[in-house]
């Protein structure tokens, strides 16, 4: 993933500049570059891990979207604490509780045209499956059509809610980071 957004991150940074600050993609490359940094000493506990990843990736920008995106990420490590294996078959579980978390501190909700709907679009979609890569599959294909089906409507939140019917026709950058990242999570399958 963090190859991904090397390789997104002026796409990332164009779409934002568009409705935003334009720093999504600098965000997210500097974010994943922290947490590869911090790799090596990551703990068994997945939990754990997933912990201080959210405070590498937190601690290399003062941003609305990183402070958002670590969020969910802690949820994620509250989930699987103590667990030293979590099976992909948990991932509903665990982005349901990362949407929740994230919703309130952005104080968000489902519909506002933000990366929470490409996250829910996912949970949604991984329900019930057990294999990874038809896991991969349905969630590649939810965060098309969640694209698809928020393009169309206006960002009610963050930056982009400033900029109103500008917004309709172009894609949230939030969301363009999670399908770019489940791209990613695709291609290192092969």
């Amino acid at each position: 993933m963090a190859s991904k957004m090397e390789s997104c991150a002026d796409e990332l940074n164009s779409l934002d500049n568009q409705i935003g600050d334009g720093d999504i993609g600098i965000t997210m490359v500097t974010g994943f570059r922290a947490m590869l940094e911090v790799s090596a000493e990551l703990p068994d506990d997945v939990g754990m891990a997933l912990m201080k990843c959210a405070q590498a990736f937190t601690g290399t920008r003062a941003s609305s979207f990183a402070t958002l995106f670590a969020t969910g990420i802690m949820a994620a490590a509250k989930e699987v604490k103590g667990k030293k294996e979590v099976a992909w078959q948990q991932l509903p579980q665990i982005l349901e509780q990362s949407i929740e978390k994230m919703a309130q501190r952005g104080k968000s909700k489902l519909g506002d045209k933000t990366v929470l709907d490409e996250l829910a679009a996912i949970q949604k979609a991984l329900v019930g499956i057990e294999d990874t890569d038809a896991l991969l599959e349905a969630a590649d294909l939810a965060t098309v059509k969640a694209l698809d089906e928020f393009r169309g409507l206006q960002c009610k939140q963050g930056r982009a809610r400033i900029y109103g019917n500008k917004t309709v026709g172009i894609d949230d950058p939030g969301m363009v980071v999670i399908r770019r990242l489940v791209e990613g999570l695709k291609e290192s399958r092969g």
